[in-house]
């Protein structure tokens, strides 16, 4: 096989990865608590493939790609980011960086010998650094203790535990639960469908020759 034309097949490969997740990203579980973020029908499994099967150079081109069609999607919401900085943020922490490191996965994944421990891990570990940088833009681009406070009663915390947390205390605590809320069942369903895939097609996961 050609160098030209591997490289056009795993351009091939990566504009559908690309498209699948996008359709995938628009078939979400309704959850009523969350105001942002959502649980998608696997739509972060074929862009960590793409990283598994290819590579971090492949993976993280196609991941930042997905991640501009991810903001394009979602720019009306920077219109409720109150400065230029918290603008940024959002971009960078919701989307840019947010949906790039999916592309890594094989970097834990290979330094556990891959197989279904290493798959399992390094789809893990690319969903966990997206949870942070969900984390971090819950405070820095989007506190709002009040909302923060009222979202936290409503939920069962109790008045006797956010009355004892100090406003930065509070804003932090809320972005880890809300995030937290959605990330971790995405997080569970994206790791138990890339171990499923494993199981059975492993072909999937090597790059053609």
């Amino acid at each position: 096989m050609s160098a030209t034309y591997s490289k056009t097949r795993t351009l091939v490969e990566a504009a559908l990865m690309i498209a699948l997740a996008t359709v995938l990203s628009e078939i979400q579980f309704p959850l009523m608590w969350t105001h942002g973020g959502s649980i998608t029908l696997l739509s972060m499994l074929p862009i960590v493939l793409m990283g598994l099967r290819n590579g971090p150079k492949w993976g993280l081109g196609t991941a930042f790609i997905f991640s501009l069609i991810q903001f394009f999607l979602g720019i009306s919401n920077l219109a409720y980011c109150q400065t230029l900085a918290a603008q940024i943020g959002c971009v960078l922490l919701d989307y840019l960086l947010a949906f790039s490191v999916l592309g890594l996965a094989s970097l834990p994944a290979r330094a556990l010998k891959n197989g279904a421990v290493g798959i399992g891990v390094g789809t893990a570990v690319v969903c966990l650094i997206r949870f942070v940088c969900s984390f971090l833009s819950g405070y820095i681009v989007w506190k709002d203790y009040d909302y923060a406070f009222e979202w936290l009663n409503n939920f069962g915390w109790g008045a006797w535990f956010t009355a004892n947390l100090g406003e930065d205390a509070l804003c932090w605590f809320y972005s880890f639960a809300y995030n937290f809320s959605y990330m971790l069942p995405e997080t569970i369903l994206t790791v138990i469908g890339a171990l499923l895939l494993y199981k059975a097609a492993p072909r999937l996961f090597q790059a053609a020759d």
